[in-house]
């Protein structure tokens, strides 16, 4: 879908011609559910039929007999549930991205190549709901979120008849147009983002490599005056990167570290956003198991997160400076590949005895933390990575793991986390989980055995950050086979991405200390 092929209008919606015209009804306790005066009378009578009540994803279809009023060939009324002044913001907020994910599924099922979506009248609505700019906002990024396909590689098996998604969205407001427009563009910019990030991590092993993380860099600091700088891996050897290179000798495809700027002028802060690209996870030496071993193309969604981040950051331009950094490489067995028991010496001198060649992505982004910290000094830093199982076994896919060294940059990013609809849970971090991971011959090891193996993993990372304000967000069990909500596919889900642009967009409110 083009994003100039989604609107905002005032005209009466009855009169457009569309192929599904879509208004919402609010569940209310015993009676019939709050809508739109145009649908009343259907709603009414499947009230009545105990048909229908407004639940959430209840659905009404009907299709308007000749000379209606309607233009439309298509009316879907959708429940959206009960609204509350005691639902919390993100929750409430996420009703209405669902509502918009069940839009674009039952445009899917009608195979509606337009759609014209009315708006909730403001007065049915409570809570945080009553704040027309954000409740669009989440309502659109649910129907985009929702409408998300990814057929690239399909060729003999696709038909004509498929479905390829939504052309076009005209969203009918009720109230401040100006603010609305403005929170269906804050939808677009995040979740067309979300979008990117879940291509890169749908495009196989093959055909996204360090040399592809690097390619979309420059074109998007070309496009959009972002500044952008690779790091190759000559200069890598320079710089005594010892981590990512060592993961990156049993491969033929060089590493690199990619990084995209944005520092306007007038900035006093910047925030540092580190992503794991690593684009294949053999598991090295340390060889995986073969089940499974496919989905391990996505073990890059935390650098695919923090690069199409800035993809909104550039769109936006916040007060904030904001630095993306994404080490990229493969991780593979060839006949240089690092060996159990080997020792490497980090950016910033740590040497570690590699025990696990499957821990590997601690290993690039202890690198780009120490050197991304260094040069660019920044208020905070947040790395983001597909790193342990263990938070699977801890989180299950509902909740991303979250460490840090500093409880008000925690807050902040609960609070993103939560309008985003993509909720962190905080895990301790002490010396008793440092202890699990120092080494009898080097500074440290890395890995701590199989207890709290996502604690002792940000154990490790904590030895490249200082004293600056860091927090690590494990993403192995959301960035996938995340929570089934309407707007999540099936594969990547594009987790952190809308998060990390919630905490740039709400700096100023929820900044740190």
């Amino acid at each position: 879908m083009k994003k100039d092929r989604i609107t905002t209008i005032t005209k009466a919606a009855e009169t457009i011609k569309t192929d599904l015209l879509v208004y919402f009804a609010v569940e209310e306790k015993g009676k019939m559910p709050a809508c739109d005066a145009a649908v009343k009378p259907q709603v009414e009578k499947a009230f009545e039929l105990k048909d229908f009540s407004g639940k959430a994803a209840e659905q009404i279809l009907f299709y308007p007999a000749a000379g209606s009023k309607m233009s439309a060939a298509r009316v879907l009324v959708l429940g959206i549930g009960a609204v509350n002044k005691e639902n919390d913001k993100g929750n409430a907020l996420d009703m209405l991205r669902e509502a918009g994910g069940q839009v674009a599924k039952a445009c899917a099922s009608v195979k509606a190549r337009e759609t014209v979506i009315c708006l909730p009248d403001p007065k049915y609505l409570s809570g945080a709901l009553t704040d027309p700019q954000a409740s669009a906002a989440a309502l659109a990024e649910g129907v985009i979120l929702g409408d998300y396909r990814f057929d690239k590689y399909k060729e003999s098996t696709k038909k004509k008849t498929d479905y390829p998604g939504l052309g076009a969205i005209k969203f009918v407001c009720i109230g401040n147009l100006n603010l609305i427009r403005q929170g269906i563009e804050k939808a677009k910019h995040s979740a067309f983002a979300a979008c990117t990030a879940r291509d890169m991590a749908n495009e196989p092993g093959n055909h996204w490599t360090s040399a592809d993380f690097a390619a979309y860099a420059k074109q998007l600091a070309a496009d959009t005056g972002l500044g952008y700088r690779c790091i190759e891996k000559k200069e890598m050897e320079q710089m005594g990167m010892g981590g990512i290179l060592a993961v990156n000798q049993g491969s033929h495809v060089p590493a690199r570290m990619v990084i995209l700027e944005y520092l306007p002028e007038d900035a006093t802060e910047t925030i540092l956003l580190v992503g794991k690209g690593l684009t294949f996870d053999s598991g090295g030496i340390s060889i995986k198991p073969s089940a499974g071993m496919e989905d391990m193309k996505y073990d890059m969604c935390g650098g695919a997160a923090v690069m199409c981040a800035m993809q909104a950051v550039a769109q936006e331009k916040p007060d904030v400076g904001v630095v993306a950094i994404v080490p990229a490489t493969d991780n593979m067995s060839g006949a240089r590949a690092i060996h159990p028991g080997d020792i490497i010496t980090h950016y910033n001198g740590v040497t570690s005895e590699v025990i696990n060649t499957d821990a590997e992505g601690r290993l690039i982004l202890a690198d780009a933390l120490a050197w991304g910290i260094e040069r660019f000094k920044p208020t905070c830093v947040l790395d983001a990575a597909t790193l342990t199982g263990a938070v699977i076994i801890g989180l299950g896919h509902h909740y991303t793991g979250l460490v840090s060294n500093n409880d008000a940059l925690v807050k902040a990013l609960e609070f993103a986390g939560n309008l985003a609809g993509e909720p962190v849970w905080r895990l301790p971090l002490n010396k008793n989980y440092e202890k699990q991971i120092e080494s009898k011959v080097a500074d440290i090891k890395n890995t701590g055995g199989k207890p709290a193996g996502t604690i002792t993993a940000a154990a490790y990372l904590s030895n490249f950050v200082g004293k600056t304000p860091w927090a690590h967000l494990d993403i192995a069990g959301t960035a996938w086979d995340f929570t089934e909500k309407a707007y999540v596919p099936k594969g990547p889900s594009g987790t952190a991405t809308r998060t990390f642009i919630n905490l740039v967009r709400n700096w100023k409110t929820g900044k740190i200390k």
